[in-house]
């Protein structure tokens, strides 16, 4: 199993929407991928390592997937439509990273 994960940056002064990005942006990221998307998971930044440290993230997001063929192929005909979408929650240039799932679950 993979992930892709997408990671916003916090930056004095952006902007996120929250709200958006779990109740619109993901779930048409989800429909867009079909079958390719097992499931995903979002992060809210909260906070840094160290007591009082600003959050590095506003958010980030884990889309599983059975393996990186299967999400290259479903992801090629949608980018667009799925990055065209970015603009209405964030104006943070988002970095994305796909993994290998290790450990899924330690219980």
């Amino acid at each position: 199993m993979i992930k892709l994960n997408v990671l916003y940056p916090y930056t004095e002064g952006g902007r996120f929407d929250h709200a958006y990005y779990r109740d619109k942006h993901m779930p048409f990221v989800a429909q867009k991928l079909g079958g390719a998307c097992l499931y995903y998971s979002i992060d809210k930044g909260l906070a840094g390592a160290g007591p009082g440290a600003p959050t590095p993230y506003f958010g980030a997001c884990s889309i599983f997937c059975e393996s990186t063929d299967s999400l290259q192929k479903a992801l090629a005909p949608v980018a667009k439509d799925i990055i065209g979408d970015i603009k209405n929650y964030t104006d943070t240039e988002p970095i994305m990273w796909i993994s290998d799932v290790v450990v899924e679950r330690s219980r």
